[in-house]
């Protein structure tokens, strides 16, 4: 099997789970819709960039054709953008504005309009002998290229922002949530990176080692688009996402009109050891200062940036305590690590291990082994 029928291969698989993965999306009832929505139209769009690796060889297009189907990537991006953002953020709606990511689309076909679309059908074959080479797609190419870096770009930022909105807030673990989306971010830039060094081998005439990338971008894709299905099988209501409106303590504290004292730090610590809140592990910054009868301005600051550490760790510190306890008591030796992780306030048995080793070194496993020697 030569190169060209492994990336023709792996690309019509690829297309295949990518549309059946967007029809399953679109098909199940959820409270994300207008995530699911913007994720299955992404996943469209993605099949058909794919099946410009193979479907020539089962249908004739017209150049015209072609050139409408190529510039759909440039809303491929913008697209994948948009999901990432109602993904994070809970509050997140489609608004008009939004048809501005529309623009690079519209202008990528103002510039084929002269040539390639209203150009002689002879004209248009004679481009298309030697494409690469016109000014329409080494603009396009260009375009498209910047406006998916700035895309990405754009997406690692809201990525980490939401993440540091959460980490400062909650204390459950949907941080998850923000880890694997940083990953699929990280991915689809690394594919892109690939499709960028390929088109660069294409202009500099190296043939093999662009046949070579294609189908490495194509089992890349393939690799991709499998991870998702399985992830999404396994955790259908993985996103939940933050409120945008919530400002981070950095900010709060340019604003803020509250001093904090020893006093109001102890009050806390005392607070967190006699009631155990951190039990519920649906504990948020917001019920915690409704609790305690205090702004929630006041003890974001007080937590984030007096105590140097995110509510999130700030909660899990007392939660593993907690849990190194139970472990250190032999009374409990008929408990599971998993009913223990309950009872603590974790609703994750990777979010409690990870948590437990970050702060002893160890896993739960064995720290409790170490106390029974």
């Amino acid at each position: 099997m030569n190169e060209i029928d492994l990336k023709s291969i792996t690309a019509i698989i690829s297309s295949f789970v990518a549309l059946l993965l967007a029809l399953f999306i679109l098909s199940v009832k959820s409270n994300n819709k207008i995530s699911n929505r913007l994720f299955s139209v992404f996943l469209m769009l993605t099949a058909i960039e794919i099946s410009g690796f193979y479907l020539n060889f089962f249908v004739t297009i017209s150049h015209r054709i072609n050139s409408v189907i190529n510039l759909l990537y440039y809303l491929l991006t913008p697209t994948f953008y948009l999901y990432v953002c109602s993904v994070c953020y809970s509050n997140f709606k489609l608004k008009w504005k939004h048809v501005l990511h529309l623009l690079p689309f519209i202008i990528g076909n103002i510039v084929m309009i002269p040539r390639f679309y209203f150009g002689e059908i002879e004209e248009v074959v004679a481009l298309n002998q030697n494409i690469i080479l016109t000014f329409e797609l080494i603009f396009t190419h260009v375009t498209m290229h910047i406006q998916s870096l700035c895309y990405y770009i754009a997406s690692f930022v809201v990525v980490k922002q939401a993440k540091n909105i959460f980490t400062e807030n909650f204390s459950n673990n949907a941080i998850e949530t923000y880890k694997w989306l940083y990953q699929i971010v990280l991915f689809w830039f690394a594919v892109f990176i690939i499709a960028t060094i390929k088109n660069i081998f294409k202009y500099l005439g190296y043939k093999d080692v662009f046949l070579s990338s294609q189908v490495l971008l194509s089992v890349s894709l393939l690799i991709m688009v499998c991870w998702y299905v399985l992830k999404a099988l396994r955790n259908p209501d993985l996103f939940r996402g933050v409120d945008s409106k919530i400002i981070l303590t950095e900010k709060l504290i340019k604003t803020s009109k509250y001093s904090i004292t020893d006093e109001k730090v102890q009050k806390l610590k005392d607070y967190m050891i006699k009631n155990e809140p951190y039990l519920n592990p649906s504990l948020s910054i917001r019920s915690l200062a409704d609790e305690m009868k205090t702004p929630m301005r006041e003890l974001s600051i007080l937590i984030n940036q007096n105590l140097n550490k995110h509510f999130f760790d700030f909660v899990n510190e007392y939660r593993i305590k907690k849990a190194m306890n139970h472990l250190e008591d032999s009374s409990n030796d008929q408990l599971t690590i998993l009913e223990i992780l309950y009872q603590v306030g974790f609703n994750s048995k990777s979010s409690f291990n990870t948590a437990f080793k970050k702060y002893t070194k160890l896993t739960p496993t064995q720290y409790r082994k170490s106390y029974k020697k």
